[in-house]
């Protein structure tokens, strides 16, 4: 099935109730299709800034990127997704993963193939009003479990988020795409698409992304965001070779001098494989790079600029309209 390219835009959930209305109409009258708010351990839960979100739009789809199945029973993913659904009037989209440093909290994750597969089971039989007992390998439900509210739809888009052959294969009959989160490298495009074994499921590249007319000023304050995650996404990456001493450097460094004595350890062909960053003619050419390699759908990530503001409006006014040109 031939798919649209799709540019989305993905905020930190840090802000007041009033910023998220504003970033949201800017987003949308900027022509991004997609906006997704991040659910990551210790911010705001993105539910409550993705229905701002949605009462302050009309066009573009909006969905959190991700959720789990740890933190979040099946049952209450599914409802905040029908309600984020209602309140966009059908623009809402669901994404989930196994998530990221629960041990921090205490939570174990055990099972996580079994555990995602079945809460995007149980989120689907929830949402189409199945009246029948749900069973899986790691939940279940009596018949009389259900939604007691009307939906909006009986299905949403589902996202995955996850590098694993083993989880992308088996999450791949249930989901519509699947993204690389910290990717911005066109060769695994094609190793996503392998592991994905047929499925017919777009590819969705996310990246920290810092644009600004200054490219060196852009890959500098770039560097400093990779600092905190390149040491977990470098590895999962077959199509590089980063040497493991260099990331170990890095994660002290981070420890013990900050991420600006780390960032300063990552060369410009690690940024051009892992982040999104440069001036906008160089972002666009990372992104036609992505699209012709097979992405569907390539979402900027925060901060978006040396400065947000001054980083979306480039974005907006410019890299949109360089990619559709």
């Amino acid at each position: 099935m031939s798919r649209p390219r799709e540019l989305a835009i993905a905020f930190q959930t840090d802000k007041r109730p009033d910023e998220y209305r504003e970033l949201a109409r800017v987003v949308e009258d900027y022509g991004f299709d997609v906006l997704s708010m991040y659910s990551d351990l210790t911010f705001q839960p993105p539910i409550v800034p993705l229905t701002i979100a949605a009462l302050a739009t009309s066009r573009m789809r909006l969905g959190p990127a991700s959720l789990n199945p740890y933190t979040l029973h099946p049952i209450e993913i599914a409802g905040q997704i029908a309600t984020l659904d209602m309140a966009s009037n059908g623009r809402a989209y669901l994404g989930i993963s196994r998530g990221a440093w629960l041990d921090a909290v205490g939570v174990a994750q055990d099972r996580p193939v079994s555990r995602v597969v079945d809460a995007l089971r149980a989120v689907k039989h929830l949402l189409a009003g199945e009246t029948a007992a749900f069973e899986g390998e790691t939940f279940s439900m009596r018949p009389d479990v259900r939604l007691r509210y009307g939906r909006e739809r009986d299905e949403v888009p589902m996202m995955l988020g996850a590098w694993g052959p083993r989880l992308i294969a088996a999450a791949a009959p249930y989901v519509d795409e699947i993204k690389l989160g910290g990717s911005a490298n066109p060769a695994m495009a094609q190793v996503a698409r392998e592991r994905l074994g047929g499925a017919d499921c777009g590819i969705v590249f996310g990246a920290v992304t810092v644009v600004d007319e200054d490219g060196g000023q852009a890959r500098a304050a770039v560097k400093r965001e990779m600092a905190l995650y390149l040491p977990v996404v470098a590895p999962l990456d077959p199509t590089v070779a980063v040497e493991p001493e260099l990331l170990e450097r890095i994660e002290r460094l981070v420890r013990e001098d900050g991420v600006e004595a780390a960032g300063r350890q990552i060369s410009d062909d690690l940024v051009q494989k892992f982040a999104l960053a440069g001036t906008p003619a160089e972002i666009t050419e990372q992104c036609l790079a992505l699209f012709h390699a097979g992405a569907t759908r390539v979402e900027f990530g925060t901060p978006h600029g040396v400065e947000t503001a001054a980083g979306l409006r480039l974005l907006g006014r410019e890299v949109v309209s360089l990619v559709r040109s």
